[in-house]
């Protein structure tokens, strides 16, 4: 019923996921159209949405979404509100989140070790391949290495993760104080608007009973006016 009467290929959600067929400037209005209309009090959005910002920074690659709705429910927050902000992380935003973490990571804790994309690109390519030569080497007796792993630990990784609480924090809490007057102004406009809408189903109901009154007023005078003719003599 929900499906796609044309299912999209790998190659097209690939692209959906850079850039949406309807431009940011409508997945941006979908998004907040979705957080604003969430069915709970604003304190409980913003604790939702403060949670799943600051998950966009961690590297949690690939488990963001699971992250995020554990923090908020510990939060006790709004979960969907955490999914959804997980989406600001996406393949366009992530490289600019990740390049400003792990330089203040590095800044942090004083590694002198100059960044650039080709030591970044070479540090995963040697720990994703001694990943998989160590699963491998489970079922063998290949021996295993652990010199590229613990580069990269030491290197993009532990600093990634240390240099992304800080702007982690400050975008939270950024977000979650412009979340509740955000929340708390549209729930008050659609409450008003409800209200309104109320009013004037009950002024119309009032009008059509006094206007069923009046007919019924004016057929029984019919009514009796003709009983009072029949009961004249006839001339």
């Amino acid at each position: 019923m929900f499906r796609r009467r044309t299912p999209r290929s790998w190659l097209s959600s690939a692209r959906q996921m850079i850039y949406p067929d309807g431009g940011f400037r409508r997945a941006t209005q979908y998004f907040i159209h979705r957080m604003r209309r969430l069915p709970d009090t604003p304190h409980k959005v913003a604790r939702g949405v403060f949670a799943g910002t600051f998950i966009n920074f961690p590297p949690l690659f690939g488990v963001q979404m699971i992250a995020a709705a554990m923090m908020a429910w510990v939060m006790r927050g709004n979960i969907l509100a955490a999914v959804l902000c997980t989406f600001a992380s996406n393949p366009l935003t992530t490289p600019f989140i990740a390049v400003g973490c792990l330089e203040l990571g590095h800044l942090m804790l004083g590694i002198q070790i100059p960044l650039s994309p080709r030591m970044i690109a070479d540090a995963f390519g040697r720990a994703g391949y001694e990943l998989w030569q160590n699963f491998q080497a489970i079922f063998t007796d290949a021996p295993t290495h652990w010199g590229g792993l613990a580069n990269f630990w030491h290197t993009i990784y532990f600093p990634y993760l240390v240099g992304s609480i800080l702007p982690g924090l400050v975008f939270a809490l950024a977000s979650y104080y412009l979340t509740i007057p955000l929340v708390l102004a549209y729930q008050k406009l659609r409450a008003n608007k409800l209200r309104d809408s109320l009013e004037k189903r009950r002024r119309l109901k009032a009008a059509l009973f006094e206007a069923r009154q009046r007919d019924e007023a004016a057929r029984q005078a019919a009514a009796t006016k003709t009983d009072d003719d029949d009961r004249l003599p006839n001339a």
